[in-house]
């Protein structure tokens, strides 16, 4: 059964929606299609949310911006540019079009994770319709407000099974004046693991940190910070790496664009993300490998993207052949949670209390 697309521009247009459906999820931009195989198999409404868009209100002495869910993640970088200001988390995906509720409902994070910490350190509050139709807000506007439940971060990953995210406020930090960014190619993982703790115990501020699998692995180094000690970073990064190329600037922006918007996946392919510690790295990659999947770890290998073939049915029994758990971002799939799943018992309670009629996804 085919899901039905409802355009909505309004909260109230939300709440009618919501209450009129008898299940319902909400798509921003699109970018993560393989979170909705379970809105087609379950004959969903989906509530088209890209029209539920504008900066609301914007501090930047403060720091602080309020956006409805619907607005672009391109529309938001451009005006906190406009400031030198960013979102340090480093959103996938701006390119192909994500949202604001998209990035809070599948909680994912890019490669400034590693210097600045994930999406869930920088909302600051949402308001949202839960499955009786009632607007409900959480946290706050500003970095200091801590009562209650915190319904924000409830919000992150819960991949529209709580409520339609209508809006929501983050904070933000300035923008780096210059980045620089080298390349280590190494033997194999181990290699990559011994030169990953070893920038862990040096002194210099790690911008980003990804390991890139094509035939042998190569380790992706990025600093950042004020233009006038630039070079003596550079210098000292060199050293600790030996053997590291500096890329030029162009192939630098290059590098993390492509990164962040998953330009090394196949086109046609699957594209899964799963959390993982960096101490395993290296038998992660083995089971990968063995797969012949496509893979990236990122935020210094706490986070692996694997890809692999659309016919391929081998995501889950690969995670759960680990002990991990993954998210199915793009690709085929009546179920975008794969392998090991954690968290469900509390996420259930949770929703019979927001969702006591059933109106969103069960996952």
């Amino acid at each position: 059964m085919a899901a039905i697309a409802w355009t909505v521009a309004q909260v109230e247009d939300v709440v009618d929606a919501v209450r009129s459906s008898a299940k319902v999820i909400a798509r921003g931009g699109g970018s993560k299609p393989g979170l909705y195989g379970m809105a087609v198999a379950q004959g969903a409404q989906v509530l088209e949310m890209a029209a539920l868009r504008g900066i609301t209100e914007y501090v930047p002495d403060e720091f602080t911006f309020t956006a409805r869910a619907g607005t672009s993640l391109a529309e938001i970088d451009a005006a906190l540019k406009e400031h030198g200001q960013f979102l340090p988390f480093d959103p996938p995906l701006v390119e192909t079009g994500a949202t604001l509720g998209g990035a809070i409902a599948s909680g994912l994070s890019g490669s400034g994770r590693v210097r600045y910490g994930g999406l869930r350190d920088f909302l600051l509050g949402v308001a949202f319709v839960d499955g009786q139709g009632r607007l409900v807000r959480g946290g706050g506007k500003v970095v200091k407000n801590a009562a209650g439940i915190d319904m924000a971060r409830l919000m992150i990953g819960s991949l529209g099974r709580l409520g339609v995210l209508v809006e929501a406020t983050f904070k933000v930090f300035p923008r780096p004046q210059r980045y620089a960014t080298v390349r280590l190619r190494c033997r194999d993982m181990r290699e990559v693991r011994a030169a990953i703790a070893k920038l862990y115990t040096s002194p210099i501020e790690l911008y980003g940190l990804e390991v890139s699998v094509d035939g042998p692995p190569a380790l992706w180094v990025r600093i950042g910070g004020l233009d006038s000690v630039r070079a003596e970073r550079l210098q000292r990064l060199l050293e600790i790496l030996p053997g590291a190329v500096e890329l030029s600037d162009s192939e630098e922006l290059e590098f993390w664009r492509r990164q962040r918007e998953f330009g090394w996946v196949e086109r046609g392919w699957n594209l899964v993300r799963s959390p993982i510690a960096v101490n395993v790295v290296e038998s992660v990659d083995r089971h990968f490998q063995a797969a012949g999947a496509k893979r990236v770890y990122s935020a210094g290998a706490t986070q692996a993207w694997f890809s692999l073939p659309a016919t391929a049915e081998e995501r889950g029994p690969l995670l759960s052949a680990l002990g991990l758990g993954g998210l199915v971002v793009w690709g085929e799939s009546e179920h975008p949670l794969v392998g090991v799943r954690t968290g469900d018992v509390m996420l259930q309670r949770v929703k019979r209390v927001l969702d006591p009629d059933g109106r969103f996804l069960e996952f």
